[in-house]
């Protein structure tokens, strides 16, 4: 269990750190339009995906199956 909240822990931070960067760097770029709009989307898209898949689901793994 520990080593689950650790690796939650590590996912959290580098998911933090690729949102901020993006965030930090979309501005910077010319982008016409909607484009940054819509790589936000896909943006919050990915990193929600990738939550659900390292941490929602081994987290329901660790859930008693007996109550």
């Amino acid at each position: 269990m520990i080593a689950l909240l650790i690796q939650l822990l590590i996912i959290l931070l580098i998911v933090g750190v690729v949102w901020w960067a993006i965030e930090q760097l979309l501005p910077l770029l010319p982008l016409p339009g909607p484009i940054p709009q819509v790589i936000r989307i896909l943006l919050i898209m990915i990193l929600l995906l990738v939550i659900i898949t390292y941490i929602l689901i081994p987290l329901l793994h660790q859930i008693p199956t007996h109550l």
